[in-house]
């Protein structure tokens, strides 16, 4: 694997590992949204804006919403490469596009994602200084069709059995991880099409031991999924579209 920064992008090659793959021998969703996320943390890292440092600051990039849309899943040991790059920083928000291509530059999986600093100690957002934006720099947004951050459950929707928060799903922020918000979610899919775009909105961090209730809506095209507390206060909504 060799990694680069270059006109403000990051970008790392890999191939597709047996473990990222499904029965089908294609790299499963959640495969595709943790390239993404190492992508961002590699820039981070190579930046002096890793996790040791939001550590010591009890600082966190906190995710607030994806939009990961999937033109065709790569297969097992096929090369790949992702890019990833800053595309805004307003205020105490900041944008971030992501790009997974093959050998050959064929994009395969595209995403955008909304992230808000935090201080971790207060619980709250903060702006971040000028030292801790501007060695990302920035780039130009994706041409996508951009849809919007807040998700709605539809009044169909239907309650399922609550479950735990287990270790596994646990960051190095000590909340579940973005990605197995997604992961927990798949479990209620019983559409036979292809996931092709996935929206969450992050709204509550789970922690280990919280009791997760999820409420299920399936519609022709799509499903949305609420992760929500005792209280109905939702953890994160999810919306998967399906190749028709």
């Amino acid at each position: 694997m060799w990694q680069v920064q270059q006109n403000n992008h990051y970008t790392f090659d890999s191939k597709v590992r047996f473990s990222e793959v499904d029965h089908t021998g294609r790299i499963t969703l959640p495969g595709i949204i943790n390239y993404f996320q190492d992508c961002s943390t590699f820039q981070s890292e190579s930046i002096g804006l890793g996790v040791d440092y939001f550590a010591e600051h009890n600082r966190a990039w906190i995710l607030t919403y994806w939009q990961v849309v999937i033109e065709e899943y790569p297969r097992l040991a096929q090369e790949i490469n992702i890019a990833t790059w800053a595309t805004e920083f307003k205020s105490m928000l900041g944008n971030r596009n992501f790009c997974m291509t093959d050998a050959e530059g064929k994009k395969l999986a595209y995403a955008n994602s909304v992230w808000a600093y935090m201080d971790m100690k207060k619980g709250r957002p903060v702006r971040p200084s000028a030292e801790e934006v501007e060695p990302y720099g920035s780039g130009e947004p994706l041409e996508m069709d951009y849809q919007p951050r807040k998700i709605k459950l539809p009044e169909s929707a239907v309650k399922k059995e609550p479950f735990a928060v287990r270790k596994y799903h646990i960051d190095t922020n000590e909340h579940v991880n973005n990605c197995q918000y997604v992961q927990m979610a798949m479990e209620y899919i019983k559409h036979a099409g292809d996931i092709r775009q996935v929206r969450v909105e992050y709204k509550n961090s789970a922690v280990y031991g919280d009791i997760i209730y999820p409420e299920i809506a399936a519609e022709e095209d799509r499903t949305v999924i609420e992760l929500c507390d005792e209280n109905k206060k939702p953890y994160a909504v999810i919306e998967f579209k399906f190749a028709g």
